[in-house]
């Protein structure tokens, strides 16, 4: 039987499919297309239709070609085209499985397009040729002819993709006829086999040559909903009972951490209003209890937002907690999370290689999640592969390397210090370590080190860094 038309792809709100944002790395060099965008979303399409998604998610596809991040270029959408919750929904699925297999898409399009189309177009076909391909239910989303009038139906709507819409309907129609020939192709270059710029595949492979390829598959693959249970509130075994009793299976692949078997918007999980959970990856649960916080203690989370590990550590002792971050905005969200979890911290803006934002008072503990190319964390950030270069490692590591040695003037004597990073280039993690350990005599204890993307029954978490440091008295 025909699926209709519509927006059947159920919206998947919360962390699992929206994550928080990328940096922006470069400006913009495409025409804004968000007025026109606008008129013939409201005059043109239905808000029901899978066009309208189509349409919203390839504008939002444009926009990170341009160098903004996927969320920052989903959030302009939604505000331009007052989509309700469900149709933000389906334009988020769709975009973010556009951006896992935009190497193949497009390397699909460069062989059946006379000429390279223009950007919306491009977009509007890299976006409509996934949903043609299975989910892990071996089920495509929508039946293909559908994705096709839609399709063109989107292409249709649009000033800058109606002179298209035979093409898009011809190129979609020749993928139909041809699929496995055209894969075929597609998938001697390494860019369409794996969906990473060659740069990419080139360094993972280079650093780790044994697992490289199950990193990169990692990276495709959708995240989980993993969650931390508050044990100031309730046991683990507690939360699973409850989460049993709402009809939501799930399973232990941490201490405190639960991965649901299916993800749910955030407030639709038991008890999370009421700060019995939170959301976080497995690997970055592992922070807090490598401070080994004590009542009394103070501590400092620099780079904070969104305040996961700030909240954990309150969950672990009473301690007088500051959390820094350089954007102001993020740290409302920190307060938000903070204020659902009854906790309190100090909130303050600021850059942690600066001190302008200091009282001068020691920390006896410190976490230092810096800036990195968050290469570990593709399965969250599919757009980040594709904004990224292959100099930025360098350039924030430089300026990591100048968080670190300010924040280790703030620290105690004997006190500890934990350096992370959502990398898996050794400039930015094992390589910074070991230069920062040698620049400033500090004593190196015992850490996970690289923990690389994983994802199976017992460990599934990102792909993280730890270091953990000792000043001396």
């Amino acid at each position: 039987m025909n699926k209709r038309p519509t927006l059947s792809i159920k919206p998947k709100a919360g962390p699992a499919s929206a994550p928080a944002a990328a940096p922006k790395l470069r400006a913009s060099h495409h025409r804004d297309l968000k007025p026109a965008l606008q008129t013939q979303f409201k005059a043109d399409l239905k808000p029901d239709s899978l066009a309208f998604a189509l349409l919203g998610a390839a504008t939002a596809v444009v926009q990170v070609h341009g160098g903004t991040a996927l969320p920052q270029a989903l959030a302009g959408v939604f505000a331009n085209t007052g989509a309700t919750p469900q149709q933000r929904g389906a334009i988020q699925d769709i975009a973010y499985r556009a951006m896992r297999q935009l190497g193949r898409s497009e390397a699909l399009v460069a062989q059946m397009a006379p000429k390279a189309p223009d950007p919306l177009v491009g977009a509007l076909l890299a976006c409509a040729l996934p949903l043609m391909a299975a989910n892990e239910d071996g089920q495509p989303p929508y039946e293909e002819f559908t994705v096709v009038d839609q399709a063109v139906t989107a292409a249709a709507a649009h000033p800058d993709t109606a002179r298209a819409k035979g093409m898009v309907n011809a190129l979609l129609r020749r993928f139909l006829r041809e699929r496995q020939a055209l894969l075929d192709t597609a998938m001697l270059q390494p860019v369409a086999r794996w969906n990473y710029p060659q740069w990419w595949i080139d360094a993972v492979k280079a650093a780790y040559p044994q697992q490289w390829q199950a990193i990169l598959a990692t990276g495709n693959s959708a995240p989980p909903l993993t969650l931390r249970v508050n044990t100031r509130k309730g046991s683990v075994e507690d939360y699973l009972k409850l989460l049993e009793g709402a009809g939501m299976a799930a399973s232990r692949i941490g201490p405190t951490a639960l991965r649901l078997a299916k993800p749910v918007g955030v407030h639709l999980i038991p008890g999370f209003d009421q700060g019995l959970v939170s959301v976080q990856d497995a690997g970055a649960q592992l922070a807090a209890p490598l401070l080994d916080v004590q009542d009394g203690m103070r501590v400092l989370d620099a780079c904070a937002a969104p305040g996961g590990k700030t909240g954990h550590v309150l969950e672990l002792a009473n301690v007088d907690m500051m959390a820094i971050d350089a954007d102001a905005k993020r740290l409302q969200r920190v307060q938000e999370n903070l204020d659902r979890l009854g906790l309190e911290a100090a909130l303050r803006a600021g850059q942690a290689q600066e001190r302008d934002w200091w009282d001068g008072r020691p920390f006896d503990r410190i976490v230092a999640d810096v800036p990195c190319t968050a290469s570990g964390i593709v399965r969250r950030h599919p757009d980040i592969r594709w904004l990224r270069r292959k100099g930025d490692a360098l350039q924030l590591a430089t300026l990591s390397g100048k968080i670190l040695d300010n924040l280790w003037h703030m620290l105690k004597p004997n006190g500890k210090l934990l350096f992370v990073t959502c990398s898996l280039w050794p400039q930015e993690s094992e390589a910074q370590a070991a230069a920062f350990a040698v620049r400033n005599r500090a004593t190196r204890l015992d850490a996970p080190g690289q923990l690389l993307p994983a994802g199976g029954n017992e460990q599934d978490h990102d792909g993280l860094y730890y270091a953990l440091f000792q000043k001396p008295a």
